[in-house]
Formats: structure tokens, C-alpha cells, sequence
């Protein structure tokens, strides 16, 4: 471990690297803006500057984007159940995972979703003066040294929970060694998702690692989701219908493809629900599907119809219903006959599967599922997915699904089974910051 006065000429080398970088930082921000206007919202608070205050002591979690926010939510409502004295303070690095808490906690006042500062030592200093956390928890792998080492200082422990490391990313931080055991070294517990994940950790410099599973298994569809869905299936008509959930850039056009010659090879009518995982690539996708001729209905546009009101099934001629809309995924896999997972067709990665098994509808995945090999693995193996080597592959299995009842109905039990028993970590997760936050 290195020593103090290293640790310190590492972190103030680490802030000096920040100082040309937060001009940038700006004219990224205004970059994406053009896309996406509410990166230009709530901008002082990624410099450190807030109005909100916070009811009581306050337990700080940090879920930087959708995924992680989604990945959260169990633990933020045991966390309020545990210390009904107690706020959190949950900060983002996006829009779409800010506007995903404002979804999932919207009515809560204990609740305050604000931005995470940039990890300049000034900026980070100012967060926790305006907040005094007696607790941290940061979701999966967001690892910021200067604030990590901050709150090491202040005595505010801080666990990283429902951690995961692949071994490609692994092996990035292993290029910078010496800030990364600072980085780790800092955090008072790891929870890890499985043992791979623990064993590269604890190798980089992570000194109390446990296996405590993944909390996304804990998270179970509201009843709301499945009201939503009722009305999607309404809206979807009597066609059978095949999700592509949260694809990925450069995916939706191989699905489209591959979607329209199974349905001209096997002959039934069928649609297509297809959710880019990025909001801002809805109007991309739409405009896509529109040059390509293919007739199309957007999700966003019923948005605003009274629940009393009944959808109207979609014209027979709409071959594609986009999914622009956020914080409903649950309900488009209930919704759904059979669900290809997005990000796994070319090389991103994959996307998590779990939400489509907890609701028992049938998983197909592609080739690269690197980001959750082992969860795409065990549902492969508990026959609640298949894998496919292309998409073209998938989407010809996912048109036999279709007309058999009795593998899709197989396939709907195997997941809801994979999914219940994998649950608990956040009880697991629970237990071990007691430990460190008593």
C-alpha cells in the first residue's frame, strides 16, 4: 500500500490532470446538449453547487446512469425502510439515470436526486460539506479516486455494491496500478456480484471483498408494470409480438433485417417492438425505419391518453412499434412473446437479461454478453435464454418460439424459477454495510 505522502503527491498530481480537463468538460457537456437538452440542466451541481437539503442524517448512493439506477432501487427502499430517520441522497452522472430515479422515487421526499460533482478536489469537497453523508454505497464500478479518498478522509465509509469487473476492464486498471489500489484501498467493503468478480477486485487492491450477488435480481416488477403491460398487449392487437430490448447503435438495423426476411420466410404477421437502450437515438432509430419505408407507430405518441381510455389496437400494415419511452422495460418484456436482448449482437457487451426472466418471457442472446457472462450463462443454463451466433440465427428461433407453445411456456417457467432463486443480495448487501456503518 502506498505510503501517506505518496498517496497525497498522487492525488494532487490526480487534480492538477483535472484542470485543463474541466473546460472541456464543459464543452462536452454543450455537445451533448445538441442531443440532448437536459444535459444543460441542474449544471452547477456538477460543479459542486446545490440547493437542496436533505430531512435528517443522509446515506449517499451513486448510480450513474439507468442500469445502475434500476440496479438500485431495491436497495434505496430498504434503506429507507431500515432508517425511517434517514434520506438518501442519490446522484447521477446523466440525464436518463436522473429522469429514471425521478420515475422510480418521484413521491418520496426522503429522496433527493442531484448530480455527482466532477472528481476535482474542490468540487468533491463542496458535495460533502453540503451533505455530511454518514454513509456511502457506489453502484457496480463507478470509481472516482479524489472522491473515494475524500471520504476515506472524513471517516465516511463508503461500500461499493452490486460490483462488477470484467476481465477486460480489469486489466485496464492493472495499467495504472499505483491509483488504483489508492482508489480501491479506499473503500471500506466491496460487495461483489460473483466470485470472478471478487477475485480480479481483491487482485487490483480491494481489501474486504464479499460475494454478495446481484441486487437487479432483487428488483420485482410493480403491479403498475403489469397494468401497463395489459395495455400494451392492447395496443399490440392480436399479432404475435417480438421485443428487441435496449439495442444498441448500429443493432436495430440487423434486427429490422433479419426481422423482416423470418417474417417473409415463415409467413406470419408479426411485430416488432423495438427500444433503443439510448434516448437520445429515438428520433435516429424513427427516422431509420421511416427511410426504409417500413410503416411504424411510436410509443410516445399514446403517452398522453387517459388510463380509462382503452388503446386502439395498431393498423395491421405497422410492422414496428418503437419503444421511445423510459423506465418501462418491464412492462414491454410482459408484453412480449419472445425478447432478443440488445447490446449482444455486435460487440458492447450485452445487456442484463434478468428483467425479461422475472417476468417469464423467453431470452435470446447473441455472442457478446461479456459485460454479464455469468448471468447469461446460468440463464442459458437454466433454460430460461438461448444463445445465437448471429442475429439472423436468433431472430429465425425467436419466429419457432412463436408457433410452440409448449417451448415458449417452458422457457416462461425456467426464467421466473432462475430469477426467484437468485434473489437476496440486497439483504446480503444490507448486512455488510451494517458492518461498516454501524
Amino acid at each position: 500500500m502506498p505510503s501517506s505522502l505518496s498517496q497525497r503527491l498522487l492525488l494532487s498530481f490526480y487534480n492538477l490532470l483535472w484542470l485543463p480537463i474541466l473546460p472541456a468538460v464543459l464543452l462536452g457537456l454543450l455537445w451533448r446538449a445538441r442531443r440532448q437538452p437536459a444535459y444543460l440542466h441542474h449544471v452547477r451541481e456538477r460543479f459542486g453547487g446545490y440547493r437542496a437539503r436533505a430531512p435528517g442524517p443522509v446515506i449517499w448512493v451513486h448510480a450513474v446512469s439507468v442500469g445502475e439506477t434500476r440496479a438500485a432501487a431495491p436497495l434505496v427502499r430498504a434503506l429507507l425502510e431500515r432508517h425511517p430517520g434517514h434520506s438518501v441522497a442519490l446522484t447521477h452522472m446523466t440525464p436518463t439515470g436522473r429522469e429514471t430515479s425521478e420515475a422510480l422515487f418521484g413521491a418520496e421526499p426522503r429522496v433527493l436526486r442531484i448530480y455527482l460533482p466532477y472528481d476535482f478536489g474542490p468540487l468533491v469537497a463542496r458535495f460533502l460539506r453540503h451533505f455530511r453523508p454518514v454513509s456511502g454505497i457506489v453502484m457496480e464500478t463507478e470509481l472516482w479516486p479524489g472522491l473515494l479518498a475524500a471520504c476515506q478522509r472524513r471517516g465516511v465509509p463508503v461500500l461499493l455494491a452490486n460490483a462488477r469487473l470484467s476481465a477486460c476492464s480489469a486489466r485496464g486498471y492493472a495499467r495504472i496500478p499505483a491509483l488504483t489500489r489508492l482508489t480501491l484501498g479506499a473503500l471500506a467493503a466491496t460487495g461483489a456480484q460473483t466470485d470472478a468478480d471478487a477475485a480480479r477486485l481483491a487482485a487490483l487492491g480491494a481489501h474486504r471483498v464479499d460475494v454478495t450477488g446481484n441486487i437487479k435480481f432483487d428488483s420485482a416488477p410493480p403491479e403498475s408494470a403489469f397494468a401497463l403491460a395489459a395495455r400494451f398487449r392492447a395496443r399490440r392487437g392480436a399479432r404475435p409480438a417480438i421485443l428487441a430490448a435496449s439495442t444498441r447503435e448500429g443493432e436495430e438495423t440487423l434486427i429490422v433485417d433479419a426481422f423482416l426476411r423470418a417474417c417473409a420466410h415463415s409467413g406470419v404477421d408479426a411485430l416488432l417492438i423495438l427500444t433503443p437502450r439510448h434516448p437520445q437515438r429515438f428520433d435516429d432509430v424513427a427516422a431509420m425505419l421511416q427511410a426504409r419505408g417500413l410503416a411504424t407507430a411510436r410509443r410516445s405518441a399514446d403517452r398522453n391518453l387517459p388510463a380509462e381510455t382503452a388503446p386502439e389496437p395498431l393498423p395491421p400494415e405497422t410492422r414496428v412499434w418503437l419503444g421511445d419511452s423510459m423506465g418501462e422495460m418491464f412492462a414491454y418484456y410482459a408484453a412480449a412473446d419472445v425478447a432478443l436482448i440488445g447490446g449482444c449482437w455486435l460487440p458492447f457487451g450485452g445487456q442484463n437479461p434478468i428483467e425479461a426472466c422475472a417476468v417469464g418471457t423467453p431470452v435470446l442472446l447473441g455472442p457478446h454478453t461479456f459485460n454479464f457472462q455469468r448471468i447469461a450463462d446460468e440463464a442459458v443454463g437454466a433454460g430460461a435464454a438461448r444463445r445465437h451466433e448471429n442475429i439472423d440465427a436468433a431472430m429465425q428461433a425467436a419466429f419457432a418460439l412463436l408457433a410452440d407453445d409448449t417451448a415458449r411456456t417452458a422457457m416462461a417457467k425456467a426464467g421466473r424459477r432462475f430469477a426467484a432463486a437468485n434473489r437476496g443480495a440486497t439483504a446480503r448487501t444490507l448486512a455488510l454495510l451494517d458492518e461498516i456503518a454501524p
